[in-house]
């Protein structure tokens, strides 16, 4: 064979590529890129994350808030924070990302008060922007957890014994309800607290009270004794004479069933006022 047809057979484009024996079979092929190591032909390159071609990003303002304000609370208890601090430390356990100390100002800000946002209405706390479903829950087992420990505590001792215990109780259950509620706390023999039951829902002076239904319930639960509890969303708590002619009935009612009512409180949030104390029964 000539060395021009030497020459053509080796461009034909069927032609094998030349081979370099070194143990590894390297071909030379320089019209692809090399492959990485670990890629078949004909797949395409990995991306190259994000992390290796930009810089990282900032962490937030609040990195590291939340635990912070855990270590102060679990150090120091409620009193190491501010109202608001504390609402912010219980919305993190339901919002476990973002700053959620707007929200808590802003719902404090909005109902008044800490113990307020506890004891709003789950459909008021709904129309609360950026508060949602769990949010809310949150908010509504924290203020059941408060009634739980308190009518705990209130149950400890004969009522009569420890009034304060009962003061606060009524305080947590009813203090900052924003309608009136009348509640009956039915005793025991020894003055322990069998039950809290709400009896009636709205003004007394325009939902009337039937003396015999308080008895009857009484019988029941075979409570020896009653205390009449209601509050005043209006912060007077003030008797007016409508609470004063339904406890007189109530009153006139368990008499002959030997039945005793130990006393009448009225709740607000600036305070309370005993029927007993003020002379009234």
């Amino acid at each position: 064979m000539s060395d021009t047809e030497n020459r053509k057979a080796a461009s034909r484009s069927d032609a094998k590529p030349a081979q370099i024996d070194d143990g590894t079979r390297v071909f030379f092929d320089q019209t692809r890129d090399a492959i990485p190591a670990g890629q078949s032909p004909g797949q395409p390159a990995p991306e190259t994350p994000a992390s290796e071609t930009t810089e990282k990003k900032p962490k937030p303002h609040y990195h590291g808030h939340r635990q912070r304000l855990r270590e102060r609370f679990i150090k120091g208890g409620s009193n190491a924070l501010a109202d608001y601090e504390l609402l912010e430390l219980m919305l993190c356990m339901a919002m476990p990302r973002g700053d959620v100390k707007p929200l808590a100002k802003s719902l404090i800000a909005q109902f008044g008060s800490f113990a307020n946002v506890l004891a709003a209405r789950p459909e008021d706390l709904q129309k609360a922007k950026g508060l949602g479903e769990a949010g809310i829950a949150a908010i509504k087992i924290a203020e059941a957890s408060a009634q739980f420990l308190a009518r705990e505590r209130a149950m400890e001792l004969p009522v009569i014994a420890s009034w304060e215990q009962l003061i606060d109780y009524c305080r947590v259950r009813l203090g900052h309800r924003k309608t009136e509620e009348l509640h009956l706390l039915f005793l025991d023999r020894k003055n322990r607290l069998i039950a809290d039951e709400c009896h009636q829902t709205g003004t007394v002076d325009h939902t009337p009270v039937y003396p015999r239904e308080v008895i009857k319930r009484a019988l029941e639960l075979h409570a020896s004794a009653i205390i009449l509890v209601h509050n005043h969303p209006s912060g007077d708590a003030t008797p007016s004479r409508g609470d004063i002619d339904m406890t007189r009935k109530i009153i006139d009612a368990a008499k002959p069933m030997e039945i005793t009512i130990h006393d009448h409180i009225i709740i607000s949030q600036a305070g309370y006022n005993s029927f007993k104390t003020l002379g009234l029964m």
